[in-house]
């Protein structure tokens, strides 16, 4: 059972979650009797919760009863080689829904690798989103996502760093595409054989 934001439950509902845990029951909504589950529980928060336990917003025995293996997930700007993987996802997912079939532009690459993402996994998701719906054609571009580092505000050594990996990825992703074939990957990269080679030299 996954609960989400668990940082977030007031300090009644903390109460018969405590409960729920030591017990291993629960009751329907309007029922009296208690039903026996058998289930692991994974709970989620973006949260430091030992703060909440100083302020008294977070019951020290459901800490406790909850820390018992924690996994601490590093925000998005913390692991750029990430952001790629998962922009990738939510595009698939949002072509899907949108019945559009669009792909990230290198330049749109390099823009969500630039961007520091202060809205983590949720602003990636939503920029995403947005880029499949306001795209005009059927490659994304910077000023699709929407993105305050598409204007490029990075210093030269980063961006640097982040165009050898949109690079390097965008070498990867074609090459997948056309299942190595190096003639057809330069065709849709528009650059000849030679500089492909002297590109994949290079990384």
């Amino acid at each position: 059972l996954f609960l989400d934001e668990i940082g977030e439950l007031p300090l009644t509902l903390q109460v018969k979650i405590l409960r729920f845990l030591q017990e291993r029951t629960v009751e329907r909504i309007g029922g009296r009797t208690p039903i026996a589950v058998d289930v692991r529980i994974i709970a989620a928060t973006n949260r430091d919760l030992k703060v909440h336990l100083e302020r008294g917003l977070f019951r020290e025995d459901l800490y406790y009863r909850l820390s018992v293996l924690r996994v601490e997930v590093p925000p998005l700007r913390e692991r750029p080689e990430d952001v790629v993987i998962l922009a990738n996802a939510f595009l698939a997912r949002a072509g899907k829904e949108q019945r559009r079939s669009v792909r990230f532009g290198p330049q749109a690459l390099q823009a969500l690798m630039a961007h520091p993402w202060p809205g983590n996994v949720r602003e990636l998701e939503n920029r995403v989103s947005r880029a499949v719906i306001m795209a005009k054609a059927r490659i994304i571009e910077p000023a699709d996502l929407d993105l305050a580092s598409a204007d490029g505000v990075a210093d030269q050594s980063s961006l640097r760093e982040t165009r050898q990996r949109v690079e390097r990825q965008t070498l990867v992703e074609v090459l997948t595409r056309h299942r190595g074939n190096v003639s057809q990957a330069a065709r849709e990269l528009k650059i000849s054989r030679p500089t492909l080679h002297g590109l994949l030299d290079k990384h």
